[in-house]
């Protein structure tokens, strides 16, 4: 792109299909995060098409990448209200977020080692008996699981 269509693009800005392409989502992500506050909707022009700003495909793609990062759309929000100037509460929401991931994996090692036993205890030759999974499954809870 020339330095002619940038200057452009920065007058006119960007169509919402543009957007997308650039943040690589689809244009109904782009209309879900305005309406959920995430991403300005710019007003609509007599000519009927919105034209975002370049920034805006960097706010997305920082929503997308949080996103993966385990992060909700209303954390997300509270990080973007937070802004790039303020690092110290957004490290804390990430080591946060962090801690309540390292729970998740302790709970699936847990649910891991529990599904192992039940597979280790199935019997898969027996043809005259219930499966002992679903037997063991509609048992009493013993631990509260």
């Amino acid at each position: 792109m020339s330095q002619c269509e940038h200057q452009d693009e920065r007058a006119s800005g960007l169509t919402i299909g543009q957007v997308a392409r650039r943040a690589g989502v689809g244009v109904e992500t782009v209309r879900y995060y305005s309406r959920r506050g995430l991403v300005a909707e710019p007003p609509r022009p007599a000519s009927g098409y919105r034209r975002y700003p370049p920034s805006v495909v960097g706010r997305i793609r920082f929503i997308k990448r949080a996103q993966a990062l385990g992060f909700t759309l209303q954390e997300i929000g509270e990080l973007l209200t937070l802004g790039d100037r303020q690092c110290r509460p957004v490290r804390d929401r990430a080591a946060a977020k962090m801690r309540q991931i390292e729970d998740q994996i302790r709970d699936l090692g847990r649910l891991h080692a529990s599904l192992e036993a039940l597979v280790a205890a199935c019997d898969t030759g027996r043809t005259d008996a219930p499966c002992a999974i679903v037997e063991a499954l509609s048992q009493e809870p013993v631990d509260g699981a």
